[in-house]
């Protein structure tokens, strides 16, 4: 079944001539990477339509993330003019209650703040994401992966996303914040609308509900925050419990603080790897003889060792091949130079992981999906004091719930094709029915 649709080398010139972020075509969000290669070929630090520049070479895109104290992650000034138009205020977008709750929401989460703020939620969030923690988890995510796995199996088949990929980090991140069972029904439909408006060009239709979704996921927040104060949980094992305690100097977070990176957390930790799995399952169907060698090589395994190696090459290839999260961006504070490029402070920069991992600098044949390639040095998680906090345990999920599932149903099909999201930011698919056999 083909899934992605090819592009001529003309009409991948042709995109990258003319491209704007604000109107990008349907061809290139089916299939960005012939785009991305000619970009890295003629223009890798291609000026854009608003002045802002696009970066798609590896080693660029690692010069950037190495110096945080030039190249910053605070989305103050780009989020203002993108949600804080008219009802809401104007700049400097400080009145209290007059703020977008999307520019609220973005601007307090870990991911796009610079220390002090950064440095105090990463620190409360990692440790309670140790090694040790995250060991702990493996026999719950295997219970929950196989649990799922038998449901599918009595129903012959299913939706990859829906009744598989979606549905084991939404459980994890619960688990982590100990959000009652019940209460996780939302929680997909609110991470898709909120992170959804991180895309580069929004419709008024899909501000509103990012808007309406970040106000009913803090309404169920407060409840919740409220509940945990009065008692609390295991702060080596409940992150929430950690994030509202603080650490032991009191430096603890502000309400506001508090509630936005619970929600960052949840949205962060389920949308990223729902495409990691969905994604790597439904590229085994592109990629049939890797399929059968990563087939073989789990039935030659000696012991769950060589099954764990082989499944961590494998998803740091997934993750490379299709990135789940395609773009990032920094903000220059002073004037600086990249690669022979003069950027005054203030130059805004959007940073393409998509067109990095297949880098031919970095990468043999990069857009091949090799399952057995070593030294993957892809930027899937991003690098520096921003890396993904949570990189092990996305790795520890993709690992137990791919190689489970390819072991349970090795002959799996696809029964229609998959459905994309249509992002340009977050990769993924929105459906995918299959069957067993």
């Amino acid at each position: 079944m083909s899934i992605t649709p090819p592009m001529s080398a003309e009409r991948a010139q042709e995109i990258a001539h003319t491209l704007d972020l604000r109107a990008l075509p349907r061809d290139f969000l089916d299939n960005p990477y012939p785009v991305y290669a000619a970009l890295r070929e003629a223009e890798p630090f291609k000026r854009m339509p608003d002045g802002s520049y696009f970066l798609t070479r590896h080693a660029d895109l690692v010069a950037v993330y190495r110096d945080a104290k030039v190249f910053s992650s605070d989305k103050q000034v780009e989020f203002g003019p993108k949600y804080n138009h008219a009802p809401y205020n104007a700049p400097p977008y400080t009145t209290a209650g007059s703020v977008a709750p999307l520019f609220e929401h973005h601007t307090n989460s870990l991911v796009f703040n610079d220390p002090p703020l950064h440095t105090r939620v990463r620190r409360l969030i990692m440790g309670a994401l140790t090694r040790r923690a995250i060991e702990a988890m493996e026999p719950g995510l295997v219970s929950l992966v196989d649990s799922l796995l038998d449901k599918i199996e009595t129903q012959g088949g299913g939706d990859l996303i829906e009744d598989f990929a979606s549905a084991i980090p939404v459980e994890i991140i619960g688990n982590l914040l100990d959000v009652p069972h019940a209460d996780r029904e939302p929680l997909r439909g609110w991470s898709l609308a909120i992170l959804g408006a991180l895309e580069p060009s929004l419709t008024p239709e899909q501000e509103a509900l990012g808007n309406r979704s970040v106000n009913e996921f803090l309404a169920y927040l407060r409840d919740l925050v409220a509940q945990r104060r009065q008692h609390p949980g295991d702060p080596e094992h409940d992150v929430l419990t950690r994030l509202i305690q603080g650490e032991e100097n009191g430096d603890a977070l502000s309400e506001v603080e508090l509630l936005q990176n619970c929600v960052f957390l949840l949205n962060a930790g389920h949308e990223t790897t729902t495409n990691l799995i969905g994604n790597a399952l439904i590229s085994l169907q592109e990629w049939p003889e890797q399929r059968e060698q990563l087939k073989a090589d789990l039935q030659a395994a000696a012991n769950d060792e060589d099954l764990d190696r082989i499944m961590e090459l494998a998803v740091d290839e997934f993750l490379r091949f299709e990135s789940s999260n395609q773009l990032g961006n920094r903000r220059t504070l002073q004037a600086t130079q990249v690669n022979g490029v003069d950027l005054p402070a203030g130059t805004l920069l959007t940073l393409c992981i998509g067109a990095a991992n297949r880098d031919p600098a970095v990468y043999v044949n990069p857009e091949q999906l090799d399952l057995r390639r070593t030294g993957n040095k892809h930027l899937a998680f991003g690098f520096g004091v921003h890396q993904c906090a949570g990189l092990s345990l996305a790795r520890l999920e993709g690992r137990i719930a791919i190689g489970r599932f390819l072991q349970r149903f090795p002959d799996y099909q696809l029964s229609q094709a998959p459905v994309r999201g249509g992002r340009a930011r977050f990769r993924g698919f929105l459906n995918a029915p299959f069957r067993t056999r």
